[in-house]
Order: structure tokens, then sequence, then C-alpha cells
């Protein structure tokens, strides 16, 4: 099982190229896509799911051309858009019995998933209330239900855990760990813990172009004895973010602790095991300052 990004570029109208050059190949696992608001990752994802045709370049699933054969990938694609809608006068069963019967599930295989799916998104309270009347958090976990329901290889979800509480989001990245082992998982979010907690490889994009693409480890190893920490008073702070890479503040009783990115230490600074989201942060400050030069 093989998913491959072939120098993608995608342009809207003369002057927003929203993808650059993107290359990419995948295997089974959860691949994190990590990014800013802005970076490309939508695009990114409604190219793969066959929404949208890149402006240049091939994606291939399995060694087959989308761009010739789409439907290749659509049977066995489950995809949850960002911004994804429901019925609101259907009720849960309903809605997922419609989308089962658009992916071609016969009725009595779609009741069976559907069941399964409706207690594995904690839905089965509530199956008979229009969607109408369902919370944020409960939309879009009828929205994980509908891209489960065929049992997809290709699993694309693009900012899940937008609208769920704490004990949902954890929920929800048990449920991606479980689902990872024969299939692709692509998770595309801006929120570094959600990426930590799942992501066997992680891909960071930036204005539409691939930043670096690593095992978590890999990335953390890259920026090992470039974090440090800095107590400063509050008086000091602005002036520290004006001269430092800030990836994190905490105020205490002795002062602002604050989290810094700099190859050389400051003075007056102690070295701190680096977060995945440090290694974000140098990663995206190198490639703005390699994109300046």
């Amino acid at each position: 099982m093989k998913l491959t990004i072939d120098h993608v570029s995608k342009r809207y109208g003369a002057n927003t190229l929203a993808l650059q050059d993107f290359s990419l190949e995948l295997g089974s696992g959860i691949l994190g896509l990590l990014g800013p608001n802005g970076a490309g990752k939508t695009t990114l994802m409604s190219i793969l799911a066959t929404i949208t045709k890149p402006t240049s370049g091939t994606i291939q699933w399995n060694g087959t051309d989308l761009a010739a054969d789409p439907n290749a990938i659509r049977s066995v694609l489950g995809y949850l858009p960002q911004d994804f809608g429901v019925y609101p006068n259907l009720n849960a069963v309903e809605f997922l019995e419609y989308l089962a019967a658009v992916k071609g599930l016969d009725a009595a295989s779609a009741r069976r998933r559907i069941d399964e799916l409706l207690t594995l998104v904690n839905l089965t309270d509530v199956r008979k209330r229009p969607l109408g009347g369902y919370s944020g958090g409960m939309r879009q976990r009828i929205g994980i239900a509908q891209a489960l329901l065929n049992d997809p290889r290709l699993l694309i979800v693009d900012e899940p855990t937008a609208g769920l509480d704490p004990e949902e989001r954890v929920r929800f990245r048990n449920l991606l760990s479980d689902l990872s082992g024969d299939r692709i998982v692509i998770l595309s979010t801006h929120i570094v813990s959600d990426v930590e907690a799942t992501a066997t490889d992680i891909a960071l994009i930036a204005q539409g172009r691939l930043v670096a693409h690593a095992a978590p480890e890999d990335l953390l190893r890259a920026v090992e004895g470039k974090v440090w920490e800095w107590v400063v008073p509050s008086s000091e702070l602005n002036a520290a973010r004006q001269q430092f890479l800030i990836s994190n503040t905490s105020r205490r009783g002795d002062g602002i602790h604050v989290r810094l990115l700099a190859s050389q230490p400051p003075p007056g600074t102690s070295s701190v095991a680096p977060t995945l989201e440090d290694a974000y942060l140098f990663c995206l400050s190198q490639h703005r300052a390699g994109a300046a030069a």
C-alpha cells in the first residue's frame, strides 16, 4: 500500500500558489501533516480526496495515476473535511444510512457498521436525535463515523479535533492509533499535541512547501541542544520576544519562565529537553529565514 505525491503544485488565479512542488511518499501508519493556518494543508487534502485537481504534478495510489483513474482511490477513501456539513433534519442513523448507500454498502452490512461506529464515537444514546440539534463536538464525531463507514485503506482527517472537548480529543487520538495498523492515516492539523500523541511520521508544511518529513524522534534530535529556559521579570518579556524565538512562557513566583530556541545559550539560561512543539517552531523559523534570504 503506497501513496505517492510527486511534485504537486496548485495555483488559484494568477497570484495565489497554494502548493509548490510538493512531494511525499507514504506507507501504512499515521502521518501528522502539521503547519500553520494557510500553509496549504486543506488544499493538499482536497487534492488527495480527488475533490480538487492539481495544477501540475501527479498523485499515485499503488501505482495508479489518480488523474487517469480517480475511482482507484475513491472506493478505499475515508475523508473528514475541515468544514463538514450535515443534513439537519436527518438523525444519525438516517444520515449514515444515506452515506453508506452512496458508498455502495449493502443494507445489512451498513446497519452492522453503523451500530459499531455509533458505539465507537459515543453517539448511541442520541442516534435518533436530528443532527440539527447536535453540538459542534457531536457533529464532528458523526463526521468521523461517516469517514469510517467503508473501512477505508486511506483515511484523511482535516482538523478533526476542532470542537471536541479534552475527553473526546483523547478518545479520538486513541481511535486513530487503533486504526493505523493496515492503512494510511493522514491527520492534518495545526495542533502539535494531536500529532505528538498519534503520528508515526510528521510532515511539516509552510507556504505550500514541504519543510520537513521525518519521524518525531528525528525532529526532536534536530533541535537537541537548542532549547533553553530563562527566568526574566515581566518588564523584560517584550524585549526577550524581540530578541529570541520563544516557544512558551509560564508565570511563577520568581518571574516568567521563558522557553526559547537558540543555537548558543544566552547568558543566564539553562538547557532543557526539547518537545515536538520546539522542533516544529525551529523548523518553521529555519524555513522562513531561508525564504527571506
